[in-house]
């Protein structure tokens, strides 16, 4: 039988959010209003909250989302989190791991089904993630625990090699761009058995021509110029680049069957 999802609550941190797949109105889209106008276009319609803030850990996650998402009484929820647990000084999967749990295991006992995915192994596209491989496969590790334990969807993308392509990764290593958010999204519409939704997500990208020694040393400076010395000024500061910022889609809005971009 195929679902049907009336409300639709995403919450998470700056993947959620979107970022880096451009709306082309100043904001973003991202893999889940991608999702909520896929069932928009299956189903009619479809009410659709997203409260995805970047920066944002798994506890603030917790503490900050998951009630305004309860009371939106959601049957479909989106837990996506972790990113930012890793990249801070200590990294405590266990801790994470509980956070995940925790706000999934709510959700499912108000009605939700909650889909969740891990973060795939970035070595190929931010070589400096050697650094970070071991909290990585931690962190996936903590998501397929809580998965299992909650009774939560898991969408393993970090078991499948095309997840790590550069070619799906924005210019600051980090975010999906709008072709890997949109393999997201297929590869949940999948996991959640919607109608038209297949395994291309999972297909590995046609070979390219491999970059040269030099491009790849003008590729990793100009990267460090832009992104990582701006990174590095923050957390120095105590700052995150959610500071200040709310939720770009805190209440239920309904998507029609022809929707725009949110």
């Amino acid at each position: 039988m195929t679902p049907r999802f009336e409300r639709y609550v995403a919450i998470g941190d700056s993947t959620t959010e979107g970022m880096d797949d451009p709306d082309g109105q100043g904001g973003y889209r991202g893999w889940s209003n991608r999702l909520a106008e896929r069932l928009a276009r299956q189903q009619g319609s479809i009410l659709y909250a997203n409260l995805g803030v970047r920066g944002r850990t798994t506890r603030r996650i917790l503490y900050e989302q998951l009630r305004p998402a309860l009371e939106m009484k959601p049957d479909l929820a989106t837990v996506v989190g972790g990113t930012n647990d890793l990249m801070r000084r200590h990294f405590d999967a266990h801790s994470v791991a509980a956070d995940l749990e925790t706000t999934q295991t709510a959700l499912i006992g108000a009605g939700a089904t909650v889909i969740t995915f891990t973060l795939p192994d970035l070595t190929p596209v931010l070589p400096l993630a050697r650094l970070l491989r071991g909290r990585v496969r931690e962190l996936a590790m903590a998501i397929r625990g809580a998965c299992g334990r909650s009774g939560a969807i898991l969408c393993d993308l970090a078991a499948f090699e095309v997840s790590s392509d550069p070619r799906l990764w924005s210019n600051d290593r980090l975010h999906a761009n709008s072709a890997g958010h949109a393999r997201i999204a297929d590869a949940l519409a999948w996991h959640l058995g919607l109608p038209d939704s297949s395994r291309s997500w999972s297909a590995p990208l046609a070979e390219r021509y491999a970059p040269t020694l030099f491009d790849r040393i003008r590729s990793e400076a100009a990267w460090e110029r832009r992104y990582l010395l701006r990174w590095l000024w923050r957390h120095a500061h105590g700052r995150s680049s959610g500071d200040g910022r709310v939720a770009k889609l805190p209440s239920l809005t309904p998507i029609s069957q022809r929707p725009s971009s949110i």
